[in-house]
């Protein structure tokens, strides 16, 4: 098994930002894991409550900040999301390169389990805001990452080079074309810059995005945002496969860390590809995926497994017993019917029908209410970091788009992409989000 290339975002071996004492969320956490113990009756539930506190501590522990990629994309991941879409609202570069020095600053002290400010200045003046907004205090880290990504728009708006970067625009980072089966909602697609923030506690995560948006004002104002729960993949082979809002398990064959040769084929962006800045880093692509729940919940089973072209339960292909057994496209029934229909979901997006072609998946369930009319507003925030998304996400999309027998129960609402750069490498204190494009 080849290492992970970013094995220094999956080890908690890195030092963290030095400071005095120990933080109020470290304080308070450890108080937590501590009462839990002490409060154990017995020897059976003593054993088990420090079961449950080892593992607390290990799904909470915080993700190094800096690497050579950005924590976010091969990290283990997380069960709570906090995507945030951003419109710079300055024409000034100087604003902008201080915002997001500020970002860089306020990220790494969140991922590292504190809070925004050093100790002390939180409240230090009565009469002006605080300089955290606290919902996080006493919290841990909870393995909080911050992915930054810039849109094709950070770079040339309406005809306008604003920050005189226009030239270091990728090739690739366009904004997607139309696809069949869109209902796409303008207010949700698109953006100058989208940071994600995951975490296994979903307030930490919206803690994060909340305080980057706030020092912002001025510089910048959210577009959109969107809170996801219940990972719909697995990015390790240590995570078991979940599962999305139609039950079904969700990215068996997903692109895993420890897989370096296909992260480094269809993930990482090298040398030639583009401008010197994004080798190293990676495009994001989101889609707002809306589910008909109700009509998917009024459909008998057997079809079910027919639109996705694995059993329920077991989610391996049909036919067959195992999740992880191969995708066999050429299997047939006893009437000489393939096992796996020819529009089925799992045929029309694997690598063998579309000549090798993979992504690595990030995405997670969402709910928002209801639209009004009885129904959930529900579904899928699909998140697929990628080396190239023309020749990789569009291709795919578009056979989705045109055949996919899951086209009756879904419909994609919002829709953005993003040019992610690697990451930042340890004691160098000069680089900030962004650092490589501006410099």
């Amino acid at each position: 098994m080849s290492s992970p290339p970013n094995s220094e975002q999956l080890e908690d071996d890195s030092p963290t930002p030095e400071r005095g004492g120990i933080s109020r969320r470290k304080l308070f956490g450890a108080a937590g894991v501590t009462a839990a113990v002490v409060g154990a009756a017995g020897a059976g539930a003593l054993a088990g409550r420090a079961s449950a506190a080892a593992e607390s501590v290990e799904i909470h522990k915080p993700i190094p900040f800096r690497g050579a990629r950005q924590a976010g994309i091969v990290t283990p991941q997380q069960d709570r999301m906090h995507f945030c879409a951003f419109d710079i609202t300055t024409d000034k570069r100087d604003d902008v390169v201080a915002m997001l020095r500020e970002w860089t600053r306020m990220a790494e002290r969140m991922a590292a389990g504190h809070e925004t400010v050093p100790d002390g200045a939180v409240g230090l003046n009565p009469y002006a805001p605080p300089a955290d907004t606290g919902e996080a205090l006493g919290l841990p880290a909870s393995a909080l990452t911050l992915t930054i990504g810039f849109g094709p728009s950070f770079f040339l708006k309406d005809g306008k080079d604003r920050f005189g970067i226009a030239d270091r625009k990728p090739a690739a980072l366009v904004d997607l074309p139309k696809f069949p089966n869109e209902t796409m909602d303008p207010a949700r697609c698109g953006g100058d810059i989208c940071v994600q923030a995951c975490a296994n506690d979903p307030q930490v995560a919206v803690h994060a995005i909340r305080n980057l948006a706030r020092v912002a004002f001025g510089t910048t104002a959210v577009r959109y945002s969107q809170l996801g729960f219940g990972r719909t993949s697995s990015t390790t082979r240590d995570q078991s496969t979940p599962r999305n809002l139609f039950g079904f398990k969700d990215g068996t064959r997903n692109i895993k860390a420890e897989d370096t040769d296909k992260l480094n084929q269809h993930v990482w962006v090298a040398p030639g590809d583009g401008p010197d800045w994004l080798t190293g880093g990676t495009y994001l692509v989101a889609r707002r995926i809306r589910m008909r729940i109700e009509n998917w919940d009024r459909t008998a089973l057997l079809e079910q497994e027919r639109v996705i072209g694995r059993h329920k339960g077991s989610g391996a292909p049909n036919g067959y017993p195992d999740e992880f057994d191969e995708l066999d496209l050429d299997s047939k029934n006893g009437d000489g019917d393939p096992l796996i229909d020819v529009d089925a979901h799992v045929r029309l997006a694997s690598a063998e029908q579309l000549g090798g072609i993979e992504i690595l998946r990030r995405g997670y369930n969402f709910t928002d209410g209801s639209d009004g009319f009885g129904h959930l507003d529900a579904g899928l925030f699909f998140l697929a970091f990628v080396r190239n998304p023309l020749t990789q996400f569009v291709p795919m999309q578009a056979q989705l788009a045109g055949s996919d027998a899951l086209n009756e129960y879904i419909t994609h609402t919002g829709s953005a992409v993003f040019a992610c750069p690697p990451g930042m490498r340890e004691n160098d204190s000069s680089a900030y989000w962004g650092s490589g494009l501006f410099g």
